[in-house]
């Protein structure tokens, strides 16, 4: 009889034990969920506050060009001589609408017909192979391809058009295209993937051919997917600076043709902005470029956002 009423006391300590256990580690469990909640939302706070700061710095500074040079001036001139207090960035506003229309014209075919060869047609061993060159040709660094440009495009494009430089539009908006292709291709081929095999089936069924089904049944169904990966492909190409830089010829003037050397706003900031002084309207003007960069580049970003809103809604 004393060894039950033994075992029973030896037992009672122990489950009181692991209770104080177990509410310690509870407690522990809620300081850290606490402490993890508080930083992320610090963390959060503190990129709102860089960026609003970079946001504001930016637009105060860029503003103050209109002291001593009118809105009119500045967006519709095509005169840009900075030691004759002249700021026409006309042009390049111009050249970078140019610029980028030609590289989305060069790269979306492309990268949507890889992005349908990897989704829907390629056997596996090439779609395993594809997609790890795609992902690393997102990595390279921006100065390689342009000095790929700059060593092998420049002597091709200089051959095959008899131009004496070769740079220009052209070469900058084959050098940007190679760029953004792995990303429109990725994002893509993602949303193609995504399309649910259900309307395949169907389409199928009908006695739909594959190349009736990409066209009119997966394409339309991943048209949000592949519109979001064009804009993201936009916005690099628009913010683009060093690639563009090295092959586009960095002369301010108006690209009247596709081997016209010229400059854009990304390249004309980059090239003039370590030579003038502050507290100048040249570098106020330099500035308002950056704002117009970093305007379009929120307009796109919520271009996207709102399709993937209704994405997610539909």
């Amino acid at each position: 009889m004393g060894a039950p009423v033994q075992s029973l006391a030896s037992q009672t300590p122990n489950k009181a034990e692991h209770s104080i256990i177990n509410e310690k580690r509870h407690r522990r469990h809620l300081l850290g969920n606490r402490l993890s909640r508080y930083y992320f939302f610090f963390s959060i706070l503190a990129l709102c506050l860089v960026l609003g700061l970079v946001i504001v710095f930016i637009g105060k500074t860029a503003l103050l060009l209109f002291g001593d040079v009118s809105p009119a001036e500045f967006f519709l001139s095509f005169n840009w001589t900075p030691e004759e207090e002249v700021f026409g960035a006309a042009a390049f506003i111009v050249n970078t609408l140019i610029l980028t229309a030609l590289t989305l014209l060069i790269a979306v075919p492309v990268s949507v017909g890889m992005a349908v060869l990897c989704a829907e047609i390629a056997p596996k061993w090439m779609k395993s192979f594809i997609r790890p060159v795609l992902d690393l040709l997102v990595g390279i660094p921006s100065i390689v391809y342009g000095y790929l440009g700059l060593t092998v495009l420049l002597p091709f494009l200089r051959r095959i058009s008899g131009e004496g430089l070769g740079d220009g539009v052209l070469a900058a908006a084959l050098v940007l295209a190679l760029m953004v292709l792995p990303t429109i291709c990725r994002i893509s081929d993602d949303a193609i993937v995504a399309v649910p095999r259900k309307f395949r089936d169907a389409a199928y069924a009908l006695g739909s051919t594959r190349l009736q089904v990409i066209m009119r049944v997966v394409l339309p169904a991943a048209k949000r997917g592949i519109i979001s990966a064009v804009i993201l492909g936009m916005t690099r190409a628009v913010g683009e600076t060093m690639a563009v830089v090295m092959v586009i010829g960095n002369t301010p003037q108006l690209a009247k043709s596709l081997f016209t050397p010229s400059s854009v706003l990304t390249s004309n900031i980059v090239m003039q902005i370590s030579n003038v002084e502050f507290e100048s309207t040249w570098n106020y003007a330099l500035h308002m470029m950056a704002f117009l960069l970093l305007l379009i580049s929120f307009v796109l970003i919520l271009i996207i956002r709102v399709l993937g809103r209704k994405r997610g809604d539909a």
